[in-house]
């Protein structure tokens, strides 16, 4: 499979599982740094993937591998990874916010009704 197999959804697609799975683990500057370095070396990266196929396609089952193997040839395919994880990262963060200043408004309202 190449780059130009993958469509634009499904490329979006594979773009927003691999961003979800980073922030789940919490990992999202560790994973913006690490792409921002391999960028430039995203073909050899590919290539390598392409010649560990075999070994690993013997133990998995499924096209995710030659899926991502496509997805990580095309430089620009990694730029659309990092703005997503950074897009979601952002969005938990406003959420995590939220839900601070709502368990600190839900403290002071408790600490309030206990006084009087």
């Amino acid at each position: 499979m190449f780059a130009s197999d993958l469509t634009d959804k499904r490329k979006n697609e594979l773009c927003i599982k691999i961003a979800e799975r980073v922030i789940q683990f919490k990992a999202a500057p560790l994973a913006i740094i690490f792409l921002e370095t391999i960028k430039p070396l995203s073909f050899l990266g590919n290539q390598l993937m392409v010649f560990f196929a075999p070994m690993v396609t013997a133990f998995t089952t499924g096209d995710w591998y030659d899926e991502a193997t496509a997805f990580f040839e095309d430089r620009s395919n990694l730029e659309m990874l990092i703005q997503k994880i950074e897009e979601l990262e952002s969005v938990r963060a406003v959420e995590a916010k939220k839900l601070r200043d709502q368990r600190k408004k839900d403290r002071s309202e408790k600490r309030g009704k206990r006084r009087k």
